[in-house]
């Protein structure tokens, strides 16, 4: 066997081979004991983490919720509630408070309006004038039915009981002609009159003397009054009244009036047997109403709705406000100059007025109210007459519309002073002031609530009283008092708006 001699170099060459070797397998097999300890920590943990670190995650998201989430209702008596529910009692008690003055103040407002009715009746002036026996061919007669008549209402003057208020007037007053009396009551110089007419107990005589069969009682004395003024009025107070009056003074009469009668022994039985309503009874009262009110439908138009015609001009200012207020939020755009806001706001408020009043108006025209009938004289009995012939509709919508902005505007601009909630309170006051004045008589009303003639809505009343059924006109006056309440509040609408931006203003700076 031979030795390989090796020589020292590849000896030395050799051995730091060798060397290096075990020192790369010691640095590998610590490298894979780390890996391995490495994987062993990890796995440790991932087992770990089912039942440690998923606890502690919850427990973080635990809290998380416990911070971010709503709070938990509680009790009314929570303790935690102390300072808020002592803020809401005092919220309460002081809301209830101005509720409470509210309604003593402004709603005994309309109770107070009827509160003195009767001790104010004789402000419903009822003429009494008595032509028996002052004209031709009758002055020769000894008038009986007139000198009893003013009797008669001269003893309810002096009783204590409320009544109306009579007057008895000469027919010198009237230039002795009966229809001189009508002009008056027409023209609303008085509620009503009592005519007796000038062949009164000539005609009465006449029939029992000659037997005239054709002899009517009611020929003897008229009433007149004007039941479309104020229908109310007349059926609650007025027409009452006057019909105790006149079966009162019919059965006084007819007793008196029997007796002379029967005591005459020149007028033969037989006579009288021909006549029985000559006896009995003997007198009565024709009545004429110069303008009947009628169609029933005619009631909304001149009495509770036109209470709607507030409220719609009221509630439009939230419907139109969201809409002018796009043209000053920048969304998009460069805001709308203030000035030219206040214009545009104006005009349309105006146009819309416009055409809601339009609408409003179409709905008497719908069902069927007159407003095509031709005119009559003022002193004949006239069925829904209308003033201005065809033209009568354009009449009552420049009513609505010129009324609408008597109503509206002045809400507008109570609406930017004294914004939410208070504006409800508004509404109930211009309804209640406006409605107490409007449907009643004032004139029966206590001397306080004379401001009333000056108030939009008892003009609208008349306005369309007196164009619906041809009344007494004073529609110039009327037109006078509602462009004032316009002018007016056109004249503040500017003001308004600057107080409201500048209070809008105040609360975003107190917000921000």
């Amino acid at each position: 066997m031979s030795t390989a001699i090796v020589s020292p170099q590849e000896q030395r060459s050799s051995t730091e081979r060798f060397q290096n070797s075990r020192d790369t397998s010691g640095v590998s097999d610590r490298t894979l004991d780390n890996h391995r300890a490495s994987r062993g920590e990890t796995n440790g943990d991932e087992k770990r983490g089912d039942g440690g670190e998923s606890g502690d995650q919850a427990e973080v998201e635990g809290e998380g919720e416990e911070e971010e989430g709503p709070p938990r209702p509680v009790g009314f008596f929570d303790k935690r509630l102390n300072k808020v529910r002592l803020q809401v009692f005092g919220l309460w008690a002081r809301t209830t408070l101005i509720l409470a003055v509210f309604i003593l103040a402004v709603l005994s407002m309309y109770w107070a309006v009827l509160y003195h009715v009767e001790a104010n009746l004789p402000a419903l002036v009822i003429y009494v004038v008595d032509f028996d026996g002052q004209l031709e061919p009758y002055t020769g007669v000894k008038p009986l039915i007139g000198p009893m008549i003013t009797q008669e209402t001269q003893a309810m003057v002096d009783s204590p009981i409320p009544h109306l208020g009579y007057g008895t007037l000469p027919p010198s007053s009237f230039d002795f002609d009966p229809t001189q009396v009508r002009q008056a009551v027409y023209d609303q110089q008085a509620w009503a009159a009592i005519v007796v007419n000038a062949n009164a107990t000539a005609l009465l005589q006449q029939a029992v003397e000659q037997g005239n069969s054709s002899y009517d009682p009611i020929g003897a004395c008229q009433v007149i009054w004007v039941e479309a003024r104020d229908q109310d009025t007349y059926y609650d107070y007025i027409l009452p009244e006057l019909n105790s009056l006149q079966t009162e003074i019919t059965s006084k009469f007819g007793q008196m009036w029997t007796s002379m009668v029967l005591a005459n022994d020149s007028i033969p039985r037989t006579t009288l047997a021909k006549v029985p309503q000559a006896l009995s009874p003997a007198i009565g009262f024709s009545q004429f109403s110069l303008r009947p009110f009628n169609p029933p439908v005619m009631t909304p138009a001149v009495t509770i709705g036109l209470i709607y015609l507030i409220i719609i001009a009221f509630f439009s200012f939230t419907f139109f406000l969201p809409i002018h207020m796009k043209l000053i939020a920048p969304q998009g755009h460069p805001p709308l100059k203030f000035w030219q806001l206040i214009l545009w706001r104006l005009c349309a408020t105006i146009l819309a007025y416009f055409f809601m009043s339009l609408a409003y108006s179409l709905i008497s025209l719908a069902f069927m109210i007159p407003f095509n009938n031709a005119a009559v004289a003022d002193t004949s009995v006239g069925n829904n007459p209308n003033p201005y012939g065809k033209g009568t509709f354009v009449v009552y919508w420049m009513i609505n519309f010129v009324g609408m902005n008597a109503l509206g505007l002045a809400c507008e601009n109570v609406a930017m002073i004294i914004g939410q909630p208070w504006t409800a309170f508004w509404l109930i006051f211009w309804v209640i002031t406006n409605v107490s004045t409007s449907f009643y008589a004032l004139e029966l009303s206590p001397r306080f609530y004379y401001w009333g003639y000056a108030w939009p809505l008892h003009n609208i009343v008349e306005a369309s009283r007196s164009t619906l059924f041809d009344l007494h006109s004073r529609i110039g006056l009327n037109f006078g008092v509602l462009f004032a309440w316009a002018a007016i509040n056109i004249s503040f609408f500017p003001f308004c708006c600057w107080f409201m931006r500048w209070k809008t203003q105040r609360e975003k700076k107190k917000n921000a």
